[in-house]
């Protein structure tokens, strides 16, 4: 590790980071968000369908893994989705006997109205800020998170 004989208090990071986790994980904003995007979806496929949408095609252990979930609910999740016309699976690119899932044309139009909704809450909460300090923070946000995924011990 780089500056590893830094010694930096990380409390009040660490506790935003909380707050910030505590309210993406909290389903009534869930609920708030498929209402914007006018979706109609089970709230416990949410999040594996937004999942599926940036990770794709992901095999059904990788998308537990990204969830924390374990992969029998995961896999029961993703028949569920296959069963609503939102997701598919099919063999690998790299490995044949591995399935892999991707989202359908009808999952991804779901996926689109959340983002334009999620688009527009996130712009209702910078409203005030100004540009650069926008800017700014999505590109540390960004920085930490490439170096939080090398430094994961999943290799993620």
């Amino acid at each position: 590790m780089q500056h590893a004989h830094k010694k930096i208090d990380v409390t009040d990071f660490h506790g935003a980071l909380l707050d910030i986790i505590s309210v993406m994980n909290h389903p009534q904003r869930d609920e708030a968000l498929l209402a914007a995007a006018n979706v109609k979806l089970d709230q416990a496929l949410f999040p594996l369908l937004v999942t599926i949408g940036r990770y794709s095609p992901s095999g059904v252990v990788e998308l537990a893994d990204r969830l924390g979930r374990d992969y029998t609910t995961v896999s029961r999740q993703v028949k569920r989705l296959e069963a609503l016309g939102l997701a598919q699976k099919q063999p690998a690119e790299r490995d044949k006997r591995i399935s892999e899932v991707t989202l359908s044309e009808q999952g991804k139009a779901l996926t689109n109205s959340i983002d334009d909704a999620r688009q527009t809450l996130m712009n209702r909460i910078f409203a005030g800020w100004p540009e650069e300090e926008i800017s700014e923070l999505f590109r540390l946000v960004r920085k930490y998170a490439d170096v939080v995924k090398e430094e994961a011990p999943s290799g993620e």
